[in-house]
């Protein structure tokens, strides 16, 4: 069903640099825009990795004196991330308009994977060398649980026994005593799914520290301490909602854990909401800025699984989350002449990028996309755009308090 994007006529006020403005204007049809971006970004991962052609093609830009440190990690983040985010929408019931497109990228998707756990092949990619590599095979291994009939029924037999005895290397490295536990369980809460086998000891330890790491009001502490970045969704708690849910439906784990972190959650993605301005804009505080639209990852999740409050319709969220694609992927010199992303939050900007950023951690942007695993009917794609909470505020709407959890 087409329908006027009302996000298509805002308006940026004089006060914004005119550097500031957005270069495209989307198509009228939400879901077209956003699946044409994240292809956009996620084609020159996918396609010089099918070929396996990764190392070759990818730039790799990095901090002043990090570059040779972060060639050896950067091309399984590149992976990694960008299967994190398309890996809903490969295993979705898509439109007719998205068939081919979708058996494409399932197919650049699998080939990728296969050449990059080959441990004969040049194009194996580093799992165990340095701590990085732990991150990133989590990003794959989350992706695999988005994705089970795509990115693992689909495999051959010998690509899935690698991969498994890829991930399976990463528990040579040891994770640090903050989010990284969640690495490790994602990790292993993969091998539990498509294997039946996990080390249920590195499951409960992440689980449990978090727990204890809850500081309130849905929000969780990045280790004992909590700290003001959006690591809540970038990892925190997508992978855990994934790893409790995981866990039950092998019939382990804590019962009743779910719903305690389910209600968190949701906090969480009402507080998440409200941190997207009227003109798709959000605070630029903590680390990982260059991720980009990846900071609502978890907002984009709680909708995907159809576990959104009471207080925020899908339509509000799609909306909002327009509005933060096309403030974090139009900005000029988002990419390279080549197509691939650069450092940057609104267009390239290097030295916002830590010391452990290079050009493959920039695709953790595609986690924001993870609702067009939806259904094209579902009422986050149907129904009619609405103002999202901020708006509302600042357009003078009457709205509800807000209640702490």
């Amino acid at each position: 069903m087409k329908r006027r994007n009302f996000l298509a006529g805002l308006a940026l006020t004089p006060a914004i640099s005119p550097s500031l403005a957005f270069t495209q204007t989307p198509p009228a049809d939400d879901r077209a825009y956003w699946l044409q971006t994240l292809l956009k970004v996620a084609g020159p991962v996918l396609t010089a990795a099918a070929a396996g052609q990764l190392k070759d093609k990818m730039p790799v830009e990095s901090a002043p004196k990090q570059l040779e440190g972060r060639k050896k990690v950067t091309y399984l983040e590149a992976l990694g991330r960008t299967l994190t985010g398309l890996s809903p929408w490969l295993d979705a019931e898509v439109p007719a308009a998205e068939r081919s497109q979708q058996q494409r990228f399932g197919e650049l998707a699998r080939q990728a994977i296969a050449r990059s756990v080959d441990p004969q092949a040049p194009t194996f990619l580093n799992f165990t060398s340095g701590g990085q590599p732990l991150v990133d095979a989590a990003f794959l291994a989350h992706a695999l649980l988005r994705a089970p009939k795509a990115l693992w029924e689909k495999l051959d037999a010998r690509t899935q026994q690698n991969l498994v005895a890829a991930l399976t290397s990463t528990r040579a490295i040891k994770p640090g005593f903050n989010n990284w536990l969640l690495f490790s369980g994602m990790v292993e809460a993969a091998l539990l799914r498509f294997t039946g086998k996990a080390d249920e000891m590195r499951l409960d330890y992440a689980l449990r520290q978090h727990e204890q790491w809850y500081k309130g009001d849905g929000a969780y502490g990045d280790g004992p301490n909590f700290h003001w970045d959006y690591y809540n969704s970038f990892v925190i708690q997508p992978m855990m909602l994934d790893i409790v849910r995981t866990m039950q439906e092998a019939g382990k784990g804590q019962k009743g854990l779910y719903e305690t972190v389910l209600a968190r959650a949701q906090r969480y993605a009402v507080i998440q909401e409200r941190m997207i301005a009227p003109d798709g804009s959000f605070a630029a505080y903590g680390r990982s800025l260059a991720y980009r639209c990846g900071a609502f990852q978890h907002l984009a999740q709680m909708a995907l699984q159809k576990q959104l409050p009471a207080e925020l319709t899908p339509a509000q969220v799609r909306s909002a989350l327009t509005a933060v694609i096309r403030r974090t992927m139009e900005a000029p010199g988002t990419y390279d002449g080549g197509g691939w992303l650069q450092i940057g939050l609104c267009g390239h900007q290097p030295s916002i990028g830590e010391t452990y950023i290079s050009t493959g951690s920039l695709y953790l942007c595609t986690a924001a996309f993870v609702p067009l695993g939806l259904p094209a009917d579902d009422p986050f794609w149907s129904n009619p755009a609405q103002d999202w909470t901020a708006r509302k505020i600042w357009s003078g709407q009457d709205i509800k308090a807000d209640h702490a959890y």
